[in-house]
């Protein structure tokens, strides 16, 4: 069967739900440390030094190894790089189970970042070889609702099989699932569509300098760079801390939030993907439409953050959790103007710096709170308003852009059209 004549439910298949699975397990990673970090403190004695460089060595791994990564995805094509690279997560989750010292832990941690560095990325250059005209948006937000549902199994879940089989044994278990989860990419993903390997090194590397010296690229990039990176900066870390401080929360109440929050990222990632294919195909406008106007209602929802409008929490954390990481309909365009050859480079040239930015964005957060003294063991509202307002400016600023750099060069978009 060739790549046109697949149909939805074959992609489905062969595509999404591999692809998709080791999505899932990349957010499953990601946030697991949370539930082991006190055993780590208990059976390993880690310090809290320990704890926050053993967090970061992920995602340092994870971004270093974006730019390589997307020349081997156009190089090799996604079944071979990600087979390959979830067999080194699952190596790494196997000698973080075994650790004994806070060296062999963030050593460990670092393998299983570099592991899932291309958990997202894969799957976007896979759908971009297999999917119909069109309907790359719609098949992308059905990738990313894996990962919203491993930040769910992050919770509860990892915590009761924590309990069930201790850290160690959780990590295990992790372990031989992703290296099933490898074996089933490597062995049910399609084979035809895959690059050939003849394009030298410096071809490729070629074809990842025109994605950044692309006027389309610093069009759009600026934008998703600064929305995308402060939804990750904020939920997945600082959201908690607004809602005990400014909103005056429990512990309770602040899990009940996020969880809300976590549901809304769901959601919100297959309304987009649905918008964007809806819009394409009944107005023929392209994905970029359907993400200004989520980014539209993510800055107003930051708006009434900043303004410290804590009546309305659940209704401005859940809208801000809804339509923050539309941003990643930028993907699906980059892709189409590209073409399928340069996919990989030109999503994991955004992606780098994406996740670069919310990695600034999240060590800056609290450094910049730390101005604030204590009182009562709570930072002041107005930290808050000054710092996230800070971050909410930058956000308008590259939207000025955004709407400057199409008003000078409207007509770069190719495919995918505003």
């Amino acid at each position: 069967m060739s790549q046109s004549e697949m149909t939805l439910g074959r992609i489905a298949a062969t595509v999404l739900l591999p692809f998709g699975c080791g999505y899932f397990l990349s957010y499953l990673f990601r946030a697991v440390n949370a539930v082991v970090a006190p055993d780590l403190i208990q059976d390993v004695g880690i310090s809290t030094e320990g704890l926050g460089l053993l967090t970061a060595a992920y995602l340092i791994a994870f971004a270093a190894f974006q730019a390589p990564l997307g020349v081997l995805l156009d190089r090799f094509g996604p079944r071979r790089v990600q087979g390959s690279l979830l067999l080194v997560a699952a190596a790494g989750a196997a000698l973080f189970g075994s650790a004994t010292s806070e060296g062999v832990l963030i050593i460990a941690r670092a393998l299983i970042g570099l592991g899932f560095a291309g958990g997202l990325m894969a799957s976007f250059k896979a759908v971009a070889l297999f999917a119909p005209p069109g309907r790359i948006p719609l098949l992308n937000s059905w990738v990313m609702a894996f990962g919203g549902v491993g930040v769910l199994v992050a919770s509860y879940p990892a915590h009761a099989t924590a309990e069930l089989l201790g850290w160690r044994g959780l990590f295990f278990l992790l372990a031989g699932l992703t290296a099933a989860v490898a074996c089933f990419i490597i062995f049910a993903a399609p084979r035809r569509g895959e690059p050939k390997t003849g394009s030298s090194l410096a071809t490729q590397l070629r074809g990842l300098a025109h994605v950044y010296n692309s006027w389309e690229f610093w069009r759009i990039a600026p934008y998703v760079m600064t929305t995308a990176g402060a939804h990750i900066a904020i939920q997945t870390l600082w959201a908690a801390p607004w809602l005990s401080d400014v909103a005056n929360l429990d512990r309770g109440g602040v899990a009940g939030v996020l969880t809300g929050m976590a549901g809304a990222f769901l959601v919100g990632i297959l309304l987009g993907g649905a918008a964007a294919d809806f819009v394409a195909r009944t107005i023929k406008r392209g994905p970029l439409f359907v993400m200004h106007i989520a980014i539209g209602i993510f800055i107003v929802s930051q708006v009434f953050i900043v303004l410290g409008y804590v009546e309305w929490k659940w209704s401005i954390w859940l809208a801000f959790a809804l339509t923050g990481q539309l941003g990643v309909l930028a993907y699906a365009h980059l892709a189409d103007h590209f073409g399928a050859d340069l996919a990989g480079r030109s999503n994991t040239a955004l992606n780098l710096l994406l996740f670069g930015t919310a990695a600034a964005f999240q060590f800056g957060i609290g450094a910049a709170l730390e101005h604030w003294p204590l009182i009562e063991n709570h930072r002041p509202a107005e930290a808050y308003t000054m710092v996230f307002g800070s971050i909410l400016a930058l956000q308008m600023l590259t939207g000025v852009w955004c709407w400057i750099a199409t008003a000078i060069r409207p007509g770069v978009a190719g495919n995918g059209n505003q």
